[in-house]
């Protein structure tokens, strides 16, 4: 399997996305394609083994600056225009970037493409929460949507939650203000009245409306929003997530009693800490695309390159693409 990277995009770029790189070579028996100036990308492996290792010269670099909805297009010679290109053709077979989430969702789209049929591809975050973690999906791929998209996401939440969650039958909840049926605007009554058909046909277990303070508490398996309200979720959890991490540590160093209690504790608080890591998690899948593309944290050091290499293996190998084109039929509302 050859894994495709663009090595100049991230805040850490190249060095830690190069060396996470070279540690899923040596650790996931993946080959590896580095998209990046040849040079720079050369330098930092002079003194590595070069089997499995392949270097594509790209030499232009999409920055945070840049137009998203055009950066691919205009910057037809930058690393991340160059990969996606790549897997187009099939010269790899899963890509990663830890570049601009807007240019790397509208190049796969333009370049990959997305499944035939598939309205909006979508971003679908693992969140911690549980055993397995609960998946929000969309979280600001797709600002406006409609009820079809929705549906759509539904779908493919559950196809992914179920292959790579190993969640059984999960569970799928619509995000919204209120858990009873009639909660929301007229977004979330009609996604409500098409989830409940796909789910009493048998094809998603839909559980009904799901409120945010629902999401972390085990609720449902999936939660489907509109890019809108899910970007708000996610931001706002992760902004919770650190401040309270950061209150726990300011506890802890409190007093001589707290130091000796935060000793005694250690594993556990390491086992906390690694739990909500975005570095452990590595990228965020984005899924409607015709081949696997993972989106990995802008600030992504060589652990979370190597967590987003995995992930992509992983989403390649789950066969996750074949299930939604082969029911893409029953993801789309038929016109009265």
């Amino acid at each position: 399997m050859k894994i495709i990277v663009d090595a100049m995009s991230g805040d850490n770029a190249p060095e830690e996305i190069v060396k996470g790189a070279v540690k899923a070579r040596d650790e996931l028996g993946v080959d590896i394609i580095l998209v990046g100036k040849q040079e720079v990308v050369s330098s930092l492996l002079e003194s590595t083994d070069k089997k499995g290792l392949e270097i594509v010269d790209a030499r232009d670099v999409i920055s945070m600056e840049d137009d998203p909805s055009t950066a691919t297009r205009r910057k037809k010679d930058s690393s991340m225009a160059v990969a996606l290109n790549l897997l187009k053709e099939g010269t790899g077979d899963a890509m990663i970037s830890a570049g601009s989430t807007g240019a790397l969702l509208t190049g796969a789209t333009l370049t990959v493409k997305r499944i035939h049929g598939i309205r909006r591809a979508a971003l679908a975050p693992v969140l911690p929460a549980g055993e397995n973690g609960v998946m929000l999906i969309d979280c600001g791929a797709n600002v406006d949507c409609t009820a079809e998209y929705l549906l759509q996401f539904a779908y493919m939440g559950s196809f992914y939650a179920s292959k790579l969650m190993k969640c059984e039958n999960p569970r799928v909840g619509l995000l919204n203000i209120g858990t009873e049926d009639t909660k929301g605007g007229e977004l979330q009554h009609q996604a409500f009245e098409l989830l409940s058909r796909a789910s009493e046909e048998g094809r998603i277990n839909f559980v009904g409306n799901v409120e945010g303070t629902g999401v972390f508490s085990g609720e449902a398996d999936v939660i489907v929003s509109d890019g809108f309200s899910g970007n708000i979720m996610l931001k706002t959890a992760e902004g919770v997530i650190k401040y309270m991490m950061k209150e726990l540590k300011g506890v802890f160093y409190a007093s001589l009693k707290n130091k000796l209690a935060a000793g005694i504790m250690k594993s556990d608080l390491q086992a906390m800490k690694k739990s909500l890591d975005v570095n452990e998690v590595g990228g965020t899948a984005l899924i409607g695309i015709s081949r696997p593309v993972i989106k990995a944290h802008g600030s992504s050091n060589a652990a979370s390159i190597f967590a987003a290499i995995r992930q992509a293996i992983e989403f390649y190998n789950s066969g996750i693409i074949s299930d939604i084109e082969n029911n893409i039929d029953y993801m789309k509302v038929k016109q009265e």
